[in-house]
């Protein structure tokens, strides 16, 4: 097998730490909900009552959703999308028309103004006709142009590209690279100041809206020099500058009609203007830029979670078996329960996230996160389930069974459509570390510099002084608490009692943060190596926070008249289903095979289970395992191709 022939940047695992440490968000100013959960603090009254939208806000945004779904109904052929994997020249324009491309630009730039709330349930309608459809949307708004510039750009580039984005061109983000995924330590793109410009080199994997793009977001390494602290920088590029070429269109398992591909500068000249933020800043402005913009995903999520529920109610009434619709089966009714009860509950968290977000009071980088890693892995189970209901008619596809005459159900599509949501934004596994990387935020705060190898015998024991008065006054607070108290949430029992669900979210969360403390006190600086510890702590987290959005969302239903009794019986499905995955969870921190697994790792790749893998061949050829990307001139035909041209 051939290696690559990519000069490779070389970083240790600390240095690559130290770089992602100084890119976070590390100040909390305002209050999070999540946050005082894995405290052991279970914060009710930051999430209930459940915030509300301003009555113009809403009306502007239900006045959109109208037009839109009009627009998708009769505009969007999705099983064309599909089959010629291209969203359609006139479908682009038409969203352009309503004004789609500025749902969260201000109306000052030609934008809509709509809010996070609004632009999330217009993400998940659109997404619901066509998920290449809503990735495009996304990806243009949620880490594209407009929303790095709304937080950190100037007044110049402001006035100068938030009007085209708003109306008339499509933006991309471009970070990766064939060799660079959630390690930008070792980013290669550099960025070399000359005169009042920068010059680009380098090449970006897997750019969505790349090929089609009228703007980008390019982050790049300016080399430190006299005048330049240099550092991983931001800049707005024309995707039609001198030196651009998009290499090749990818193609994916799923989501065949989004523009994805592989970009290389070759000595792109870029105005210092279009220059975001400071030099040294480009991470800092991606993290936060994501903090809201992750949450277009899980709300895409909850809309395809939508349209399952409605084909799997509809099949499991008219599909029949041994005399009774499937439905009444036991063994599939078990399922649609799961579905209707997690479909609540998905939207839950993310209307509850998306208010908060839009109020402004909160900080909601843990409660983003944890939507999207919740969204996108209960999501990918929901559409496996449908496609388990639809038995072979599952795995048909569309197109087939409207070729034999029935209904042309996409299920197969949409668990391959759904499956990117695991890898990308961050996949699975790299948000269980984000996520608990925040949630241990006060632990390190209070005692990490006694577990930092670089600190002084005298500033660990400054830290344990200072972790001495934390834990002395925090550690009594996690014995007891209202989850004890049977009249405890009494306002959430009517006919159905939720209570209970509430008080159980109390009496773990402050299970959880003494789980947490018993391992940060038996592996201390070891902690961060126990990656499956951790995860099984933060899908704690997501549950419990799943279940007091479930219940808020109910609570709130119920108050306003809407489908309140329903509601309150899917909330009691979730929370029960959810207790019983969050004692399964509980059991597995400590009761588990992470040790046998890592030798079995140990031994795969040192060869000693090669023997396994014979009887087999590979189809999948030679060739290297990542592509050559060193800079230089493009020595491919250009596959960009803008919408209309």
């Amino acid at each position: 097998m051939s290696a690559t022939t990519t000069p490779r940047t070389t970083v240790t695992e600390r240095e690559a730490r130290q770089v992602a440490e100084a890119a976070r968000q590390q100040d909390w100013h305002k209050p999070s909900f999540a946050k005082e959960l894995f405290l052991g603090r279970f914060r009710l009254d930051l999430i209930h009552p459940h915030p509300l939208p301003d009555p113009e806000s809403e009306r502007r945004g239900e006045e959109f959703l109208t037009r839109l779904r009009a627009f998708c109904e009769t505009e969007v052929d999705s099983a064309r999308i599909e089959r010629e994997a291209r969203i359609p020249d006139e479908v682009v324009a038409g969203l352009k028309e309503l004004g789609a491309l500025g749902m969260k630009i201000d109306p000052k730039y030609g934008g809509l103004g709509l809010t996070q709330l609004y632009y999330n349930k217009a993400l998940a309608l659109a997404g619901s006709a066509s998920p290449a459809l809503g990735a495009l949307l996304s990806a243009h708004q949620s880490i594209g142009v407009p929303q790095p510039l709304k937080m950190f750009g100037t007044q110049e580039q402001k006035d100068a590209f938030l009007p085209r984005c708003a109306r008339t061109d499509i933006s991309a983000f471009l970070l990766t690279e064939p060799d660079v995924g959630s390690d930008p330590a070792r980013l290669a793109t550099t960025a070399v100041p000359e005169g009042d410009d920068y010059v680009l080199d380098g090449v970006k994997l897997w750019t969505t809206n790349g090929v089609v793009a009228d703007l980008l977001v390019v982050m790049a390494r300016v080399p430190k020099s006299e005048g330049h602290p240099g550092g991983i920088t931001a800049f707005v590029v024309e995707a039609a500058s001198e030196g651009i070429t998009v290499e090749n269109r990818n193609a994916f398992m799923g989501l065949r009609g989004i523009e994805n591909g592989v970009t290389r500068f070759h000595r792109v000249r870029v105005p210092a203007a279009n220059r975001i933020g400071p030099e040294g800043a480009g991470l800092k402005i991606a993290l936060t830029t994501l903090n809201t913009g992750r949450l277009s995903l899980p709300a895409m999520c909850a809309g395809s979670g939508k349209w399952c529920l409605r084909i799997a109610r509809q099949w499991a009434a008219e599909r029949e078996q041994w005399g009774k619709p499937v439905a009444l089966h036991e063994a599939v009714g078990s399922k649609i329960s799961f579905i209707a009860a997690t479909v609540f509950a998905l939207e839950a968290v993310v209307d509850l996230s998306s208010q908060m977000a839009d109020e402004d009071r909160h900080d909601i980088r843990i409660e983003a996160a944890l939507a999207k890693l919740y969204g996108s892995e209960m999501s990918w189970l929901i559409a496996d389930e449908l496609v388990q209901i639809r038995g072979g008619r599952g795995y048909e596809t569309a197109e087939s069974l409207r070729a034999r005459g029935e209904r042309g159900v996409p299920a197969e599509q949409m668990l391959r459509d759904l499956r990117i949501n695991r890898i990308f934004e961050g996949s699975t596994e790299i948000m269980h570390l984000l996520i608990a990387r925040e949630a241990v935020d006060a632990h390190l705060s209070v005692a990490g510099d006694l577990i930092d190898p670089d600190k002084t015998l005298s500033d660990k024991a400054r830290a344990g002084a200072n972790a001495g008065v934390f834990y002395a006054r925090w550690l009594p607070k996690l014995v007891a608490g209202p989850g004890q108290l049977p009249t405890s949430y009494a306002e959430f029992k009517h006919g159905v009692d939720l209570s209970g669900h509430l008080r159980y979210v109390e009496r773990h969360a402050r299970k959880l943060a003494r789980s947490t403390f018993y391992a940060m006190s038996r592996w201390q600086g070891r902690m961060e190596t126990k990656q499956g510890f951790l995860g099984r702590i933060v899908d704690i987290g997501a549950e419990l926070f799943a279940m007091s959005a479930a219940c808020v969302r109910a609570e709130r239903m119920r108050g306003e008249g809407r489908h309140g009794r329903e509601a309150y019986q899917l909330a009691d499905a979730f929370c029960h289903q959810a207790r019983v995955r969050v004692e399964e969870l509980f059991g597995r921190l400590w009761s588990n095979t992470d040790e046998l697994d890592r030798k079995v790792v140990r031994g795969v790749l040192g060869g000693a289970y090669e023997w396994l893998e014979e009887g087999v061949v590979d189809p999948s050829g030679d060739g290297p395992w990542i592509a050559d990307a060193t800079p230089g001139p493009s020595t491919r035909e250009n596959a960009r191709r803008p919408f209309g041209s």
